[in-house]
């Protein structure tokens, strides 16, 4: 007997992925039963919800009342605390650490990135010119892109580590405090 794809018809038995050992023996988690309750997940917006939405048996999502009027009260004073923090010092310094390193590095790698290609289609003589033997000077600036990238985000990766990182994990720490004495929590 076969197992039920998603969008109900019976999967094949062959030799493929879905004969394997653990397609079989699996078993719908709580999230993936029809008509089960959706958790509270941050990102989602309950403003949207009615959009095309059903409750899983073909009729439109009811709304709620004062749950919902309680939780848009929630969603206004946590978005208070993320502007709060948008406004701090500690958020626009690494804000500033982030754009003092990003905008030079991008202005430079795009204008060695439009060097290249305008040195190739204006001066296609230079970038035949040979080097090595069959190694010429568009193939060296060619491997010198690929090389400025990679050097490029091992900066950016450098950087992130020493200048920013510690100081956005103190801010992330610090909103995530607020949002949950505004919400009540532990």
């Amino acid at each position: 007997m076969g197992m039920q794809s998603s969008n109900g018809r019976p999967r094949g038995g062959g030799d493929g992925a879905d004969g394997s050992a653990e397609h079989r023996d699996h078993a719908p988690s709580p999230a993936e039963a029809p008509g089960s309750a959706r958790y509270d997940d941050p990102w989602y917006d309950a403003l949207a919800s009615g959009w095309g939405e059903s409750d899983g048996v073909g009729g439109p999502v009811p709304e709620a009342g004062p749950e919902l009027r309680a939780s848009e009260d929630e969603a206004a004073a946590a978005a208070d605390v993320y502007l709060e923090v948008q406004r701090s010092a500690a958020f626009q310094e690494v804000r500033s650490r982030y754009l003092r390193f990003v905008v030079p590095g991008v202005a430079a790698f795009l204008a060695w990135y439009m060097g290249y290609l305008v040195t190739a289609t204006t001066v296609p003589g230079l970038m035949a010119h040979p080097v090595a033997g069959a190694v010429n000077v568009a193939m060296l600036a060619g491997l010198g892109q690929f090389l400025t990238t990679f050097l490029f985000a091992w900066a950016y990766a450098r950087h992130a580590r020493l200048r920013r990182d510690r100081a956005a994990l103190e801010l992330r720490w610090n909103t995530q405090e607020l949002t949950r004495g505004v919400r009540g929590g532990a």
